[in-house]
């Protein structure tokens, strides 16, 4: 296998390794089991606090600890939350694509900017005023 083709493959399936433990890892994050292991933590550095004499190395542990779940949280739920995002939109550009009356013109909306999308959401509220009366059903009819 040529060098290129064998970086690519290896790096792949690093990438396919990385995303299976952290869907793993942000699965396990959000349930009980979690919840109740991370109050264990704090139960046990609290009632550790008087054999430590509740000393600045006691203060540093229980500190660096969560500064360093926190970190690495933050990153995993970041990770969950663009591929969940990713997922939603391209549900909602197929319900878009599939819909006979709706405006093709907003699958993909996410690429805009934002005033683009502001300037979207207000010709929304325009085509909401102006259905009251009417069967106007796309933003391209408002044109």
């Amino acid at each position: 296998m040529p060098g290129p083709i064998r970086f690519a493959a290896a790096n792949s399936r690093t990438a396919l390794t990385l995303e299976r433990i952290s869907s793993k890892a942000s699965v396990w994050a959000g349930s009980t089991v979690a919840f109740y292991s991370a109050l264990a933590v704090v139960v046990v550095w609290v009632a550790s606090g008087p054999f430590a004499h509740f000393s600045d190395s006691w203060q540093l542990f229980i500190n660096t600890f969560t500064s360093v779940v926190t970190f690495i949280m933050v990153f995993l739920i970041q990770r969950a939350q663009n591929k969940d995002t990713l997922a939603l939109q391209l549900k909602v550009n197929e319900l878009i694509a599939a819909h006979q009356g709706a405006s093709n013109g907003l699958i993909a909306i996410e690429q805009l900017s934002e005033d683009e999308l502001r300037r979207l959401q207000e010709r929304f509220a325009e085509l909401a005023n102006m259905a009251n009366g009417s069967r106007a059903t796309s933003v391209a009819r408002m044109r």
